[in-house]
């Protein structure tokens, strides 16, 4: 039957063969390829260098090196000893981020502000917050990786530059983050105790934590297990931990210790996302 022929109604039922918007996916495809293309070019990203027989046949012997792991007890002993360090510099560096983010939080968040009750913030109040909030973005703006090779200048090798390192770097974070969470919830109640002659942290406590609690528990936890990960890559400028362990064992091109040093630190991953996971469940 001819398709001119048919009815209007019959016509409209039947559907259509081709995406509509396959044209302009296809646009947009070709466009960001173009784009892509001179980064590409500018980062030297060459991946085919991987298989050339310079590199390739130092390669396959470095992960051949990996079968078995190394599993003599006292280098286990060893390594669970550095997996330890890497979990406490994770911690002590989210405990002093916490001293740093939450009284630069308490003096960026405009909810707060006494002055702004009246519609305004002072001119001296939105100066201060101002200041604050560029200080969070100077601090999260450094990566960890560098504050931990400046620090490592500074006090030497071992995990204090490591926990100094995730402590500036994760202040700033969580500060802005924070700022955030507490600024776009409900802030009647928060206003009203203001406006009833309560303190800035009377109204924190009553008003703003209790409905926020649950989600800067939440960012909080899931920040401690990024520091984990972070903490084990400062090892290798020398911040101590797991890191520092395999950076020495893949400069002796131990790969039977680095393979062992991997799946642990895969397992301490697994671990931590795990209760992460279950911290974030509970408090929800």
């Amino acid at each position: 039957m001819n398709a001119d022929a048919m009815p209007t109604s019959a016509r409209l039922a039947t559907p259509k063969l081709r995406d509509p918007a396959w044209s302009r996916r296809v646009f947009w495809a070709l466009a960001f390829l173009v784009l892509l293309w001179p980064m590409f070019v500018l980062t030297e990203f060459k991946p085919w260098v991987l298989f050339e027989g310079n590199s390739l046949k130092p390669t396959l012997k470095f992960l051949g090196d990996f079968f078995p792991p190394k599993v003599e007890p006292s280098f286990l002993a060893l390594v669970l000893r550095e997996t330890w360090r890497t979990v406490a510099i994770a911690t002590a560096g989210i405990a002093l981020a916490l001293l740093i983010a939450i009284p630069l939080t308490l003096l960026s968040v405009r909810v707060l502000s006494i002055s702004a009750l009246t519609g305004r913030m002072s001119p001296g109040a939105a100066l201060l917050r101002q200041l604050v909030r560029w200080l969070l973005i100077v601090l999260r703006s450094v990566p960890e990786l560098i504050w931990a090779l400046v620090f490592v200048r500074v006090v030497g090798l071992g995990p204090t530059a490591g926990v100094i390192a995730i402590a500036l770097t994760y202040g700033g974070m969580l500060g802005k983050v924070y700022g955030e969470i507490l600024e776009s919830g409900d802030a009647h109640a928060t206003t009203s105790l203001l406006r009833n002659g309560s303190g800035r942290l009377q109204s924190f406590f009553y008003g703003l934590l209790p409905q926020n609690a649950a989600e800067l528990t939440s960012y909080t936890v899931y920040r401690w297990e990024c520091a984990i990960r972070s903490s084990a890559v400062l090892g290798f400028v020398g911040a101590g931990g797991l890191g520092q362990q395999m950076d020495t064992s893949m400069k002796m091109f131990a790969g039977a210790e680095v393979c062992t040093m991997l799946i642990v630190f895969m397992l301490l991953v697994w671990l931590a996302d795990s209760a992460s996971a279950w911290l974030r469940r509970s408090l929800g």
